[in-house]
C-alpha cells in the first residue's frame, strides 16, 4: 500500500528525531517545516497526529507541538518492551535467514568506523540499528514495526545522557561480544549477555534522568 504524505512526512520527522536532529523539547514549528518539507500545513497536522500516536510528540494547548520528553518510568517500560522482542529474536537466529544476521555484524561495524572517527552521535544510531537487527532475527514484521517505533522513542532517553561517549563506548565491545556469540551459535549464552546488557544500559540512562530531575529541582 502507498503511503500518504502525512506518513511520509511523519516518517522523515521521525527518522530526525531518532537521529538526534530534533531533540527532547523541540517545538515543531509548522511555518518552518512546512517550508523546508513543502507540504501545507494540514499535512504537517495530520502527520503530528501520527506521531502523538507514537508517544514521539506531544501537543501543548496554545503552545504547539514538541517533541516528547521522556521520564523514568517512560524508559524502563521501553526496555520492558525491547526485551521480550530482542531476545526473541536472539532465540530465533539459528533459523534466520543470511542476510538478516549479517545486518547485525554490519551494525557492529559501523559503530566501529565512526567511534574511531569520533562520531558519537552516529555510534548511537549504529547502536539502535545492531539491536532492531537482533529483533529482526525472528523474520517478523510485526516485530520489526514495533522496534522502529522503540528505537525512535529510545533516542529521546538518549539525549538525557551527559556524554555520549561514555554511554556509547563500553557498549561497542559487548555488542561485538554478542554478535560473536551468535555467529559461534550460542545462543542462550547469548541472550544471558543481552539480557545482563540491557539492564545495565537501563540503570545508566534511568540514572540519568533522575540526576536531571534533581537538578531541575534545585535550579
Amino acid at each position: 500500500m502507498a503511503l500518504s504524505t502525512a506518513q511520509r512526512v511523519a516518517g522523515v520527522l521521525r527518522d530526525r528525531i531518532e537521529g538526534g536532529g530534533l531533540p527532547p523539547g523541540t517545538r515543531l514549528s509548522e511555518e518552518a517545516l512546512g517550508r523546508d518539507l513543502g507540504v501545507s500545513r494540514n499535512t504537517l497536522r495530520e502527520a503530528f497526529r501520527l506521531l502523538i500516536h507514537e508517544s514521539l510528540v506531544v501537543h501543548r494547548l496554545n503552545r504547539g507541538v514538541f517533541v516528547r520528553v521522556v521520564d523514568p518510568a517512560d524508559v524502563t517500560d521501553i526496555y520492558r518492551v525491547r526485551a521480550a522482542l530482542e531476545c526473541a529474536g536472539v532465540r530465533a537466529a539459528a533459523g534466520a535467514g543470511r542476510p538478516l544476521r549479517e545486518a547485525v555484524t554490519a551494525a557492529v561495524e559501523e559503530a566501529g568506523r565512526a567511534a574511531a572517527g569520533g562520531d558519537w552521535q552516529e555510534v548511537g544510531s549504529a547502536d539502535l540499528r545492531f539491536h532492531r537487527a537482533l529483533a529482526a532475527l525472528s523474520g517478523s514484521p510485526r516485530i520489526d514495526a514495533a522496534m522502529d517505533r522503540l528505537m525512535a522513542e529510545l533516542r529521546l532517553a538518549f539525549h538525557a545522557m551527559p556524554s555520549p561517549r561514555r554511554f556509547h563506548e563500553p557498549f561497542l565491545a559487548r555488542n561485538r561480544a554478542l554478535a560473536k556469540l551468535l555467529a559461534d551459535g550460542e545462543y542462550a549464552r547469548a541472550e544471558s549477555e543481552l539480557t545482563t546488557y540491557l539492564d545495565d544500559a537501563l540503570e545508566l540512562i534511568l540514572g540519568a534522568l533522575r540526576e536531571r530531575e534533581r537538578e531541575g529541582e534545585n535550579a
